[in-house]
């Protein structure tokens, strides 16, 4: 395996941990609206309490990694997506403060309000990462000097396909809510985790009606996304990964399987950005102007002696982060009660 398809695959590897991690962040916050009273909003709060900052270092490393390795497409990708960027970044802040300012005085009226801004930037900036990687798929004006020489309207609506960015959007929206709230069922408890149970039922239709939409629009519109399942027949492992998926989540729940649910939507996840790459490659970002255009993980990447040597920092790095991880996730497993430390 040549490095450059090895940094692409690691970029892969890093956006699907933190769209598993930060996912249900997402989805706890953009569900906070149906709790009943305050204390099941500080059972919502405390779920994601200790753990949602960290899941953000996924982001923040994705960034990095994409920076020293693909230093062509970083520059493209963050000077023509500025105003989307500055949009999510407005979107992540909110949100942390949303969390840390709510349980600052002892008034409804101020707990309203952060929680509505919890609400707010947790269903936006999920929104716009779809938004973004559905023009990615279809094509932005890239030139042949890798400038982007668009407007904001061409990221949301591309000439050439201008629902699919949208429709996409959506779904990871519903996808992230539907991972939300099957991981509050599973951290919760009583009548809370029984009304969850109804969320998950409606979250999973709505995605499911999404996903069929935006599979449609794909096929339809977009012929090169199924390219290279000729070329590559163990890319239909990730079809194969999200149907069953899918279909266990459902099973999962009508037994009350809450673990193997979360395990099925995390797969479905991870089989949704792998889809994506596989969609993509070899391309990083595709260009309306022309095939031409396209920014490959060979002509955006780094040299191979910065590749190499970030290769082996990252089999020292990655040991560690995942132990780390697990150590975090080990700490605070089990169920959310009242009595524990409200946000």
């Amino acid at each position: 395996m040549d490095l450059n398809l090895l940094w692409f695959m690691l970029l892969g590897v890093l956006l699907a941990g933190y769209a598993v991690l930060d996912g249900f962040d997402f989805g706890v916050g953009i569900l906070m609206p149906l709790a009943k009273n305050d204390l099941e909003r500080r059972i919502l709060l405390n779920s994601i309490g200790p753990i949602w900052d960290g899941n953000e270092v996924w982001l923040v490393t994705f960034g990095g990694a994409m920076f020293a390795a693909f230093p062509e497409l970083y520059a493209t990708v963050f000077s023509g997506f500025y105003a989307a960027f500055m949009m999510v970044l407005f979107a992540l802040i909110l949100r942390a403060v949303s969390i840390e300012f709510r349980g600052k005085m002892d008034s409804q009226a101020w707990r309203n309000v952060w929680d509505s801004g919890f609400f707010v930037s947790s269903a936006l900036a999920p929104f716009l990462f779809g938004v973004a990687v559905g023009s990615v798929m279809t094509g932005v004006p890239v030139d042949a000097r890798a400038i982007y020489v668009g407007g904001f309207s061409d990221i949301l609506f591309p000439r050439a396909h201008p629902l699919f960015p949208t429709v996409v959007g959506a779904m990871t929206m519903a996808l992230f809510t539907l991972h939300g709230a099957i991981y509050l069922y599973l951290k919760s408890e009583g009548e809370l985790q029984q009304r969850l149970k109804r969320w998950i039922w409606h979250a999973f239709g709505v995605f499911l009606v999404l996903y069929l939409l935006t599979t449609i629009l794909a096929l339809l519109t977009l012929p090169r996304a199924a390219a290279n399942f000729q070329t590559y027949p163990a890319a239909w492992a990730a079809v194969l990964l999200s149907i069953v998926s899918i279909g266990n989540i459902p099973r999962a729940i009508f037994h009350d399987r809450a673990g193997e649910a979360f395990v099925s939507s995390s797969a479905l996840i991870i089989s949704l950005v792998a889809l994506v790459g596989i969609a993509l490659f070899p391309n990083v970002l595709r260009s309306s102007l022309g095939e031409a255009f396209n920014l490959t993980i060979y002509n955006a990447s780094s040299s191979h002696k910065t590749l190499a040597i970030m290769a082996i920092i990252a089999a020292l790095g990655m040991p560690f982060v995942l132990a780390y991880t697990s150590v975090i996730y080990w700490t605070f497993r089990g169920k959310v009660r009242l009595g524990e430390h409200s946000y």
